[in-house]
This record gives C-alpha cells, structure tokens and sequence, in this order.
C-alpha cells in the first residue's frame, strides 16, 4: 500500500480505515515512522492486553522502562 501526503495528511484507503480505525498515533522511530492504531476504548485494550501477561505489575513497569530506556538510547 502506498500512503500520499498532501497539505499535511495522510490518506489512507478504506480498507485499511475499516481494518484498524480511523485513529492512529504516529510513532517517530528515527529511521521510519510507524502508525499505531489509537483503540476506540485504550482503557479496555490496555485491561485486555495486561490480562494476557503472566508477570506482576512490578515486572511489566520494570519490561516498559528497560524497553524505552533501549528505545531513547537510539
């Protein structure tokens, strides 16, 4: 898929929109940028995805900061 800026936006095709949403975070990763679909409820995405883990929260917070301690070292 190839994704057109003008005047300062982004199109995306129909398919793509009806598949992840209308909402999307862009993510500066230096070398690309990355669009992160914005879930319409991230209360309840963040609730279904830490229900997932089978770690404590104190070891999800230490996983998170090691993770953007590497990312911010970039």
């Amino acid at each position: 898929m190839r994704v057109s800026a003008d005047d300062g936006r982004v199109y995306l095709s129909k398919d793509v929109r009806e598949r992840y949403g209308e909402e999307f975070e862009l993510v500066d990763r230096g070398d690309a940028i990355v669009l992160v679909p914005v879930p319409e409820d991230p209360l309840a995405a963040l609730k279904e995805e830490a229900s997932k883990s089978e770690g404590s929260v104190e070891d999800l917070a230490d996983a998170a900061l090691d993770e953007a301690t590497e990312q911010a070292g970039r």
